[in-house]
């Protein structure tokens, strides 16, 4: 960048004569400021920084964790967004169904590799991760390859839903291929009427008839699951959704009880499936 300075101050001194300098050298200076600009913007971060520009970010992957955090060289604790992938042994706890290898198809995608890290409405996590969605040097998606390859779904972070279309047409391809968790009991897609106690805590997926709606068109069940909109996501939806009795929907979610009935809340409008 010294040497590009240089030549535009040479340029300034050997093109213009005294009389005409002082005009030309405010449209040479802004030209050189342009140009300088664009090489920032061209040349990535070098290894072991974190370089910002704009709301994207460049730096190197030191340690991944599981399929969806990684730490990069600086100390910056990464969660990929709009993603989960299933968990890896902690302690005492027991890790999920191709947990280590959703850990290792990231781990080869990225660690030693500098990575370019895209954030969304919001940039951090409850526990002070930076949300991103994280791409190669040559353009290829990490989050996008994770989903398409069936070691990870889709979990949606409102008010972060900007890439979530994207990312749900991927799994809905691996879904119907049965491609890594979609093949396993833990994450395959269940029935509504299956639903007990022992899915309690879990998310998951699940795919159902209406069996009845409320008045306010932010409620529904699916068999013996209630399905709710809370009050503060309900400004993700632009209108209550349009659910009838007798459709066939799918839906995503944690299940939870509450006085003894199963619930399961929606966030925002990809976490509901019309079927038919």
């Amino acid at each position: 960048l010294k040497s590009v300075q240089t030549a535009c101050g040479l340029f300034v001194i050997r093109a213009f004569s005294p009389q005409g300098l002082r005009p030309a050298l405010a449209g040479v200076q802004t030209a050189c400021a342009l140009f300088v600009l664009l090489l920032l913007i061209a040349i990535p971060a070098q290894a072991g920084t974190l370089s910002i520009i704009g709301r994207d970010t460049w730096a190197e992957v030191k340690q991944v964790f599981d399929g969806d955090t990684f730490r990069t060289v600086d100390g910056e604790k990464v969660r990929l967004l709009g993603i989960n992938a299933p968990e890896v042994a902690h302690g005492a706890e027991r890790g999920e169904p191709l947990g280590i290898r959703a850990k290792l198809f990231l781990q080869g995608l990225i660690k030693g590799k500098l990575v370019r890290l895209k954030q969304d409405q919001e940039k951090r996590d409850t526990y002070g991760r930076l949300l991103s969605q994280v791409y190669l040097r040559d353009g290829a998606w990490v989050n996008g390859a994770m989903i398409a390859e069936g070691l990870a779904l889709v979990y949606t972070f409102a008010p972060n839903l900007h890439f979530a279309g994207d990312l749900l047409r991927l799994e809905r391809k691996a879904r119907n291929q049965k491609l890594g968790i979609w093949k396993t009991n833990r994450f395959r897609v269940l029935q509504a009427t299956s639903i007990g106690n022992h899915h309690i805590g879990q998310f998951r997926l699940v795919q159902g008839k209406v069996s009845r709606t409320d008045k306010n068109g932010y409620g529904f069940r699916l068999s013996a699951l209630n399905i709710s909109i809370p009050r503060k996501y309900r400004v993700y939806f632009s209108q209550p959704p349009n659910i009838r009795k007798g459709q066939q929907l799918l839906v995503r979610g944690a299940i939870r009880i509450s006085k003894g009935k199963l619930f399961l809340a929606l966030h925002s409008p990809f976490d509901l499936e019309i079927i038919r």
